[in-house]
C-alpha cells in the first residue's frame, strides 16, 4: 500500500470463477433448482472468503484459503460446482517465502488426497478428478513464484526509498552543523560587538565606530562563507547523478544505461560544468521517470572540440517538452556556462536532449 498498490488488484483472478457458472452444462442435472439454491448459498460465502485472503494479515490469510477448502468438500455430496472453490482454496494458500515451496506443495497434494478420496466415496468418476491434483500444483506454483518475485521487488524499491529519505536526512543533518558552526561563533561575536557600541557610542564615540566597523566585517566574511558553503551544497557530481539515475530509473522498470566517450570516461570537468552538466542529467531522469513512459533510456558524455557534449536518449512517447518540467532550469544553467541546450524528437519514437558546454568558459562577470 506505500506504493501505491491497492490490496484489491488481485481480486481480477476472482474471474476464474465464472467456471461455477459453467460446469452445470457439462452436468446431468445442469442447471436445475438444487444448482441455483446452493450457488446462491455458497457464492456469497466465496467472495466473503476471497476478500479476507486479499486483506487478511500474510500470517492468517491462510485460514480463509482453508475454510475455502472445506467448503467445497462439505457441498461436494450436491454441488459438483464447488470443486472450483476447492481450486481457489488450494492457490490462495499462499507460502509466504520460497523455502516454504516444498511445504505448500505438499499441503496441496494432502488436500487432493482427501478430495479425491472422498469424492470417489461418494461416486464421482475418477477421469473427473484426475486433473485437480495438476492443475492446484501447476497453478499454485506459478502464482506463488510470481508473488514471492513481486514481493522481493516491492521490498527492494522500499530499502532504495528508505536508504534515499536516509541520504536526506544526513544531508540536512549536516547542512544544519555547518551553518552553526558558521554562524554560531559570528552571530555571537555581532551581538557582543553590538552591545558594546551601544554602551561606547556616548562616552567613547571613536571606540564605538570602532567596534561597528568590527560587526561590519565580522558580517561580510559570515556572508561570504555562506555563500561558499551554499555552492558546495548545490554542486553536483556527474558520476553521483548517473548512479542515482541508475536507482530511480531502474526501480521505476526503465532500462538505464550510460557512456563516458574517449577521454571523458578520465577527464576532470571544472566544477560549474560539471555541476551544469550533472544537473541537466537529474533534470532529464525526473522528466523521463515521471512523464516520458519509456522503456529504455541512455546517457553519453563525450569531449568533443573543446567541449563537453551531453546526449540523453529515451525512447517514450516523445511530443513537444512542455516549458516548466525542468526545461527553463537546464537552459538557465547552461547558459550561465555559456552552453546551450537542444531538444528534438529522437528516431523512432522519444526525446533526445543534447547539452553542450565549452571547457574554458568562464564565468559571466570574470575578468
Amino acid at each position: 500500500m506505500r506504493l501505491g498498490k491497492s490490496p484489491w488488484i488481485d481480486a481480477v483472478h476472482v474471474l476464474w470463477s465464472a467456471w461455477i457458472f459453467i460446469t452445470p452444462a457439462f452436468a446431468p442435472y445442469g442447471y436445475d433448482l438444487r444448482w441455483l439454491l446452493l450457488t446462491l448459498t455458497s457464492y456469497p460465502m466465496f467472495l466473503l472468503l476471497y476478500a479476507r485472503v486479499l486483506l487478511a494479515p500474510a500470517r492468517s490469510a491462510h485460514r480463509y484459503a482453508l475454510a475455502m477448502v472445506v467448503m467445497s468438500l462439505a457441498l461436494l455430496p450436491w454441488y459438483p460446482a464447488s470443486l472450483s472453490y476447492f481450486v481457489f482454496g488450494c492457490v490462495l494458500l499462499q507460502p509466504q517465502r520460497m523455502r516454504a515451496l516444498l511445504a505448500y506443495l505438499g499441503m496441496v497434494l494432502a488436500l487432493n488426497a482427501i478430495l479425491i478420496g472422498w469424492a470417489l466415496w461418494l461416486g464421482y468418476p475418477w477421469r473427473m478428478l484426475l486433473w485437480m491434483p495438476l492443475v492446484t500444483g501447476i497453478v499454485g506454483v506459478i502464482i506463488h513464484v510470481e508473488r514471492i518475485g513481486q514481493r522481493k521487488d516491492r521490498a527492494l524499491k522500499l530499502s532504495h526509498d528508505e536508504v534515499r529519505r536516509l541520504a536526506a536526512t544526513a544531508e540536512r543533518e549536516r547542512i544544519g552543523r555547518d551553518l552553526h558552526d558558521l554562524l554560531g561563533h559570528t552571530l555571537s561575536m555581532v551581538a557582543l560587538k553590538s552591545d558594546l557600541a551601544a554602551r561606547l557610542v556616548a562616552r567613547d564615540p571613536d571606540a564605538a565606530r570602532a567596534e561597528i566597523e568590527q560587526v561590519a566585517r565580522g558580517a561580510r566574511d559570515a556572508l561570504a562563507q555562506v555563500r561558499r558553503a551554499v555552492s558546495g551544497i548545490r554542486a553536483a557530481g556527474i558520476a553521483a547523478e548517473l548512479a542515482s539515475a541508475r536507482l530511480l530509473l531502474e526501480t521505476d522498470g526503465v532500462a538505464f544505461g550510460y557512456r563516458l566517450d574517449g577521454d571523458a570516461g578520465g577527464a576532470t570537468l571544472p566544477h560549474g560544468v560539471e555541476t551544469a552538466l550533472a544537473l541537466t542529467v537529474r533534470e532529464a531522469v525526473t522528466n523521463i521517470q515521471r512523464h516520458a513512459r519509456a522503456s529504455h533510456a541512455e546517457v553519453r558524455l563525450a569531449l568533443e572540440d573543446g567541449e563537453a557534449v551531453l546526449h540523453i536518449v529515451d525512447d517514450g512517447r516523445g511530443g513537444a517538452i512542455v516549458p516548466g518540467n525542468g526545461l527553463a532550469g537546464m537552459r538557465e544553467r547552461l547558459e550561465a556556462e555559456h552552453g546551450r541546450l537542444r531538444i528534438e524528437a529522437a528516431p523512432g519514437g522519444g526525446t533526445r536532449i543534447e547539452a553542450r558546454v565549452p571547457l574554458g568558459a568562464r564565468a559571466p562577470g570574470t575578468a
